[in-house]
């Protein structure tokens, strides 16, 4: 399986799926949220929320309605509506998942943000490194592409070094 680290607008990405950093009560605000639900359109949040709530570290599937792709993967890496913190285990859970459910659904492709590293106030080296490991150890049956993604040159300078590190 090949695992990239990208720059850029996770609702602007062209995969099978999309993956959504939630909370638990799946409602669509801000951050990463707030981008597939502006890319997607307004009935993405009322599907998404109709599929919640749901345990921290679980995940949720809907279409990806007007984003490039054909789901979005709800991972619900911080409880609440984003007022809770996400912990190494729910990002760890989140992530593994998200993989788990992209096989599921015959995916080849799939776009994973830093889950739990923005509002959820998870240390973005250390979430890194969490998603990075998982999907490294991930075994895939139709997974063929993952591409871990960084809005800023910040974020994403972070991510690549904790990738380049891990790959030795």
């Amino acid at each position: 399986m090949e695992f990239d680290v990208i720059k850029g607008d996770i609702a602007a990405q062209s995969a099978n799926a999309l993956v959504n950093a939630a909370g638990t009560s799946l409602r669509m605000g801000s951050g990463v949220a707030g981008a597939l639900r502006r890319g997607a359109g307004p009935e993405i949040n009322e599907k998404a929320i109709a599929k919640g709530p749901i345990d921290l570290g679980e995940v949720a599937v809907t279409d990806a309605y007007d984003l490039e792709a054909e789901y979005v993967v709800h991972a619900a890496a911080m409880p609440h509506d984003g007022d809770g913190k996400a912990t190494a285990e729910s990002i760890r859970d989140a992530t593994r998942n998200s993989l788990e459910r992209a096989d599921d659904l015959d995916c080849q492709s799939l776009v994973i943000p830093a889950l739990g590293c923005g509002v959820a106030g998870f240390d973005l080296a250390e979430g890194a490194e969490i998603i990075a490991r998982e999907i490294q150890a991930y075994e895939p049956t139709t997974l063929e592409d993952v591409r871990f993604i960084a809005y800023d040159e910040g974020e994403f300078e972070t991510i690549r070094r904790v990738a380049r590190r891990l790959r030795g």
